[in-house]
């Protein structure tokens, strides 16, 4: 079980992203909160295994938050939920100790992609981050770790040529949410349509 506490100040985003995550059985949401010393509270009784925060908060901003969870609960990995894509704002975030960078526009599918990813221990950002915010010592993340499992397995079924339909009845999927995750893989990737995603997992179909 994924246990999860949620920070942000706009409560119509965080009845968002419980909407979101309210029947995912895996994942369960201990708190949440909209200002960072609540947030602190939460996190001190329920010991989450994951944290998503905004970095802007009243009374105790992410990036302080961030640092003091890590100091207190090393084990605990944290998601920065940001407008903020600013160099100085991501890498202070990753110095603090998140695992992960969103940001706000994010498609709210790939929130629960990141917190399954961070929560086995990998990292995710956002695919709109320039790499090069990253400071050096940071771990940047691969292609991969770009692709939620299920991106990557689409990528593979594409890269053996299978089209939409036929990927939607291996996946037991509809067709609409395979269209969707071939625009998210092409948007991550940084790709250009269809043929150049096509071109791609020919490629690389071995190494997803």
């Amino acid at each position: 079980m994924i246990t999860i506490a949620i920070a942000e100040d706009h409560q119509s985003l965080i009845d968002g992203v419980e909407l979101l995550l309210r029947y995912e059985e895996e994942i369960s949401i201990v708190g949440m909160a909209n200002d960072g010393e609540e947030l602190l509270n939460i996190v001190r009784r329920k010991q989450p295994k994951v944290v998503l925060t905004d970095i802007r908060m009243p009374k105790i901003d992410g990036i302080a938050a961030c640092k003091i969870i890590k100091k207190e609960f090393p084990h605990t990995k944290i998601i920065a939920f940001s407008m903020f894509d600013q160099e100085d704002a991501v890498r202070q975030m990753i110095e603090a100790g998140a695992s992960g960078y969103l940001l706000k526009n994010s498609p709210l599918e790939e929130v629960l992609t990141a917190i399954q990813q961070i929560a086995k221990g990998e990292t995710y950002f956002d695919a709109a981050i320039d790499p090069s915010l990253f400071s050096k010592d940071a771990k940047q993340p691969s292609k991969k770790q770009l692709l939620s499992k299920s991106e990557r397995e689409i990528l593979k079924l594409i890269g053996q040529g299978k089209t939409s339909s036929e990927i939607a009845a291996i996946r037991f999927n509809s067709v609409s949410t395979v269209e969707t995750h071939r625009k998210n893989i092409i948007r991550k990737l940084g790709l250009h349509g269809k043929g150049e995603l096509l071109r791609y997992a020919i490629e690389k179909k071995y190494d997803f």
